[in-house]
């Protein structure tokens, strides 16, 4: 059977790191602040909102929220981050997603100072990251990048697949492996034969969206399987991409949902908040 990548835990021992480092900066007058900006009363962005305002709480971070009714005008959203830009008290913004949809997503990130772009969406941030030198990187694949380190798991020369194309997890995923010297394949659902590709992987991240798609007979032997999706099932049971079961017989070792990615994803934030603000105060970070 797999090794189990516990996320919990070592999501818990990094954020016990940032909380140092917060002290730290404490002991110099300075407290990092995140601005959080919620547009409409969706439930599942409220407890998104509520979940970060709880970690930032329990890391010693300044959580400033704004909350905003669903009607409100695009213009209007974005002369309130420019003052959030504006904001010598905050080093992070974070728009919660999903928008409503009579406001351009895409402007709205773009029109967050990249400076302050902790989830790095901005296009200034996802330059870099694609030049080999991110300021900030995507909470999430920066989030699976440091579960590997913490299990010993080194891409160097490792032949990688990561399931999945978005902006958000498998684009920036794959630029972060390339950037480790991982040989990396993009796939997703519309790539042929997928099976194939994925059981020649020593790693498969798996990001597609879609409850079990990864057959655990896919998986090659040893392989390191990450899986980032989350399906719920009925009311009650949540799976992830990979078939689970089946899979953690023929890994080395797997992820769990829940358990495993989600975790990590708030905890990088909190990582990347803290960045920001040590480079504000020391320009020479950046």
């Amino acid at each position: 059977m797999a090794k189990i990548i516990d996320g919990k835990e070592i999501s818990a021992r990094i954020r016990a790191e940032v909380k140092t480092k917060v002290e730290h900066l404490a002991a110099r007058g300075i407290t990092p602040g995140l601005a959080a900006v919620l547009v409409g009363d969706d439930p599942g962005s409220r407890v998104y909102v509520s979940m970060k305002a709880k970690a930032c709480a329990a890391a010693g971070i300044l959580f400033d929220e704004h909350t905003l009714p669903a009607d409100i005008g695009e213009d209007s959203l974005l002369a309130l981050i420019e003052e959030i830009n504006k904001d010598e008290r905050i080093d992070g913004i974070l728009i919660q997603l999903p928008l409503p949809a009579h406001i351009d997503e895409r402007r709205v990130l773009e029109s967050v100072s990249p400076h302050k772009d902790v989830d790095g969406f901005h296009p200034f941030n996802v330059g870099r990251l694609a030049l080999g030198n991110p300021l900030f990187r995507p909470c999430t694949p920066y989030g699976i990048l440091k579960m590997l380190d913490e299990s010993g798991v080194c891409l160097d020369g490792k032949d990688v697949v990561v399931a999945g194309r978005s902006n958000l997890v498998g684009k920036p995923m794959a630029m972060m492996c390339l950037a480790r010297n991982a040989t990396v394949t993009l796939c997703h659902s519309h790539t042929r034969d997928l099976g194939r590709k994925i059981s020649a992987a020593d790693v498969v991240i798996a990001a597609l969206g879609r409850a079990e798609m990864v057959r655990g007979a896919w998986i090659k032997r040893g392989a390191v399987v990450i899986d980032v999706g989350i399906n719920r099932i009925g009311e009650k049971k949540l799976v992830g991409d990979v078939e689970f079961e089946a899979a953690s017989k023929r890994a080395g070792a797997i992820t769990p949902v829940p358990g495993g990615v989600g975790p990590m994803t708030i905890t990088m934030l909190l990582s990347n908040i803290v960045e920001s603000a040590e480079r504000r105060f020391s320009p020479w970070r950046a």
